[in-house]
């Protein structure tokens, strides 16, 4: 069985929100409830949380090791080397690129795209990507699914500062042919539910407030039944811009 294996980054540094992903989401730290919702994916056999290797992140660490994932800890700022070096370390065949400030990920489309990737011949499959004008999922589900051997070469070959920072984008850069847009049959993209700043924290304490019962077993459409129930709750961070990398045009 071709062995895939789910690397979520983590770190306690954040520019707009520091220490993000151990803020108490609901009685457990936000990156246990990733490292959850993520477990429940069917198609993922190992879970990896890739932090680096300063004392700051020791509490990262540690509570991967809680949740009995499996921990590597590299650079913080070639986190591509950090993804590569996880990668190795685990014997991954296909490789699941997740974010730590992602609370609200859907292990649902992470398994859809998973076997999209499967069946198919695309060097990356994703529902995120650099090109906003692709993107339908909203901004904190994000699933990018590549080959090892895609990786070992971004790995290799990638020079710029942005392309260690951000892991994928030599990827699409240099596959641009071979790159295929996951996308929604209804393009929620302008919501966000992504952890970057205080407003977005309070958005989803609200969502898992009245969706979380002890139990992972809400996915998009519910949260997306809820905002649109009630819209003012899509106000609560409508004002935050996503920030961007360098990107193909």
């Amino acid at each position: 069985m071709n062995n895939v294996v789910a690397i979520i980054q983590a770190r306690m540094g954040s520019t707009r929100l520091p220490g993000k992903v151990m803020k108490d989401l609901l009685g457990k730290p936000v990156l246990g409830h990733v490292i959850e919702r993520v477990g429940r994916c069917e198609t993922i056999q190992t879970i990896v949380v890739a932090t680096t290797d300063g004392p700051m992140d020791d509490p990262i660490a540690d509570l991967a090791r809680q949740y009995r994932t499996q921990v590597f800890r590299g650079s913080e700022a070639d986190v591509l080397s950090r993804y590569y070096h996880a990668a190795v370390e685990n014997h991954a065949e296909t490789v699941v690129r997740i974010t730590s400030d992602c609370p609200l990920f859907d292990p649902i489309i992470g398994d859809d795209i998973i076997r999209f990737y499967q069946s198919h011949t695309y060097d990356i499959v994703s529902n995120a990507g650099p090109l906003n004008t692709k993107r339908t999922y909203p901004p904190g589900t994000d699933t990018e699914v590549f080959s090892m051997a895609g990786l070992a070469d971004a790995y290799a070959h990638a020079v710029e500062a942005y392309q260690r920072e951000h892991v994928t984008p030599y990827i699409y850069e240099k596959k641009t042919n071979r790159v295929f847009h996951y996308q929604c049959a209804t393009d929620f993209s302008d919501y966000r539910l992504t952890l970057d700043t205080p407003e977005d924290f309070q958005l989803i304490q609200t969502v898992y407030q009245a969706l979380y019962r002890g139990t992972h077993d809400f996915y998009l459409s519910d949260i997306m039944a809820l905002l649109e129930t009630n819209p003012e709750l899509r106000e609560i961070n409508q004002n935050v811009r996503q920030k961007h990398y360098t990107q193909i045009q």
